[in-house]
């Protein structure tokens, strides 16, 4: 859930603390997002994706990517239903529905996603966008994960796949992703 403290009340108060002027909450004050944060645009909007093993498909869903009020961080939401086909185990561990907010670290430039899903994981992600190429990444001791995607060239397809390693240094594909941005 979130909750945004600006618009609480439609009064632009301010008042004084310990000898310097704040603004309260309610002032009309708007955030600045970081100029950076504009390679991520390619990524804005809805989406339909189908993930696959091996040329078996494992389902299919959509994917919303939207600027949070202020536009200082990017909302990541999916959800999808498993193919009937997979077995009743993998059915019961899909992750959906899933959400996300990135971010922006301005002294690295690096971006970094909050990932929390319906299995009740949360991690955290090491992220980069640039010359068409998306990449998520985490170092997490035991469970190393990567994703690497290339949009086609109008923006409008992003090909992917996800790969997982124990070590760091074997790394196996864990499965296939395509985004194909809806009209």
């Amino acid at each position: 859930m979130f909750c945004s403290v600006t618009n609480l009340s439609e009064n632009n108060h301010r008042s004084s603390h310990h000898g310097k002027e704040q603004q309260k909450p309610g002032s009309k004050a708007q955030l600045k997002p970081n100029p950076a944060l504009k390679k991520l645009d390619v990524l804005v909007g809805k989406w339909v994706m189908q993930a696959s093993v091996g040329g078996q498909s494992l389902g299919s869903g959509r994917a919303e990517f939207k600027w949070l009020k202020g536009g200082a961080f990017l909302v990541r939401h999916e959800d999808a239903q498993p193919a009937k086909s997979l077995p009743a185990e993998m059915i019961a561990a899909s992750p959906f529905p899933i959400s996300a907010i990135i971010g922006l670290d301005e002294s690295t430039e690096q971006f970094t996603m909050l990932y929390s899903d319906a299995r009740g994981v949360s991690r955290v992600l090491q992220m980069s966008l640039s010359n068409g190429v998306w990449k998520m990444w985490r170092n997490a001791p035991g469970f190393l994960q990567r994703f690497t995607g290339a949009f086609s060239d109008n923006g409008n397809t992003m090909t992917g796949y996800w790969e997982k390693s124990s070590d760091g240094s074997n790394w196996e594909r864990d499965f296939d992703l395509t985004y194909t941005k809806m009209r």
